[in-house]
């Protein structure tokens, strides 16, 4: 045998020994999320969120490295599921992050319970979607959570009939049970329940029968994405000067969206968990450093659920000293507390869901240019349709 063969074989072996060690010192994250079509600006923000957690904390963690894998799901639920499937298969993805409607991450919830996967959900805000799979946790909200405290304020604020109008799906029903069931048992009356298509809403006719109403108040919700269109729709119909008050949860007034909703926008108040123009040393820090990584955006809710999914992981596999398995680490995530860009927040061990604060916003101007500047705040919400339950 020659020295050359010799070391070709010598060498081969080498690498058959050292390709599972190296492959064990790799986490890949595979975040599927719509990086096109309607829901497009969602994919975006969480890609930016959840890079931007890595450059600034590194891409290693307790000895392992971390790879995130970005995967465009268009929004499509067969597609997230197959890709969720070549992640893992293929990729041997150990987490799974992102999930920009609830139809998607429900369509990856089998997936993950049968490979034992953590399904870090942050952006999809249907109530029950933790309830799907017990590796499923959850970094952006529920919409009973930021729908119940927004009938609370209008009830102290002297405001007692409501128009609803939501988008039809799982968390617009939410977001409509929530606001009215809470309302209604504290004396105030929703005149009518309006839903609008999830997909290319013409608002126009519905703004119509809000106008014939004639509330004191229209609550609304909104897959982020959609606010834009709707506030020139309000605008074009009048009802920002008809004496119609315009409340909703954040989506509406979401953040990457509010420079394009112009004055029309001004005074809206909305009830959400994390606003750009949050007060705190960790959110300036965050905004800051977002927006020199990513010029011309700002951050919104999305960013921050995605930086914090993987602020998560990160913390999860520090307590299992780089274990990457999925019972493991979802025990490691349940009780999980520390202090996010939003303020403080935690991970319910009962349900996967994050405990955070709620704000009250009012959309204003600052420096030119338009906030959601919060004026209240409820502490450590948890989900009310699980707290319900228990």
């Amino acid at each position: 045998m020659t020295s050359n063969r010799r070391i070709s074989i010598l060498a081969a072996a080498a690498a058959l020994v050292a390709g599972p060690a190296l492959a064990d010192d790799v986490v890949t994250v595979g975040l599927i999320v719509p990086m096109t079509g309607q829901q497009a600006t969602t994919g975006k923000q969480e890609q930016a969120g959840a890079n931007l957690y890595i450059q600034l904390h590194g891409d290693t963690v307790a000895g392992k490295k971390i790879v995130l894998e970005v995967k465009d799901d268009a929004g499509a639920p067969d597609v997230t599921k197959r890709l969720a499937q070549d992640l893992i298969a293929n990729d041997n993805a150990k987490a799974l992050m992102g999930f920009g409607l609830t139809p998607l991450a429900l369509a990856v919830a089998p997936v993950a319970t049968e490979a034992k996967v953590p399904e870090i959900v942050t952006a999809a805000a249907t109530a029950m979607i933790t309830e799907k799979s017990p590796y499923i946790v959850r970094t952006s909200f529920t919409l009973p959570q930021a729908a119940a405290p927004m009938a609370q304020w209008c009830l102290k604020n002297a405001i007692h009939k409501v128009v609803t109008l939501v988008a039809d799906y799982g968390p617009g029903n939410d977001a409509e049970k929530w606001f009215g069931d809470v309302f209604e048992k504290g004396g105030g009356q929703i005149v009518e329940k309006i839903r609008t298509p999830l997909k290319a809403p013409d608002f126009a006719p519905f703004l119509q029968r809000v106008k014939d109403d004639a509330p004191e108040a229209l609550f609304v919700f909104l897959p982020s994405g959609q606010g834009a269109a709707f506030m020139k729709e309000f605008a074009e119909r009048g009802l920002d000067k008809s004496g119609v008050r315009l409340i909703a949860t954040g989506d509406v007034t979401d953040d990457d969206q509010l420079a394009d909703m112009g004055d029309a926008a001004l005074g809206v108040v909305t009830t959400h968990h994390y606003s750009a123009a949050h007060d705190s040393p960790e959110n300036k820090a965050f905004v800051a450093a977002f927006e020199k990584a990513n010029a011309g955006m700002r951050p919104n809710f999305m960013a921050v659920a995605a930086y914090d999914g993987m602020a998560l992981l990160y913390q999860a596999l520090d307590k299992t000293k780089g274990a990457t398995d999925g019972d493991a680490l979802i025990a490691a995530m349940k009780g999980m507390s520390w202090t996010s860009p939003r303020g403080p927040v935690s991970i319910d061990p009962d349900t996967r869901d994050i405990v955070q604060n709620i704000y009250v916003r009012k959309v204003e101007k600052v420096d030119g240019a338009l906030y959601n500047v919060e004026f209240d705040a409820i502490p450590a919400v948890k989900d009310p349709y699980k707290a319900a339950k228990q």
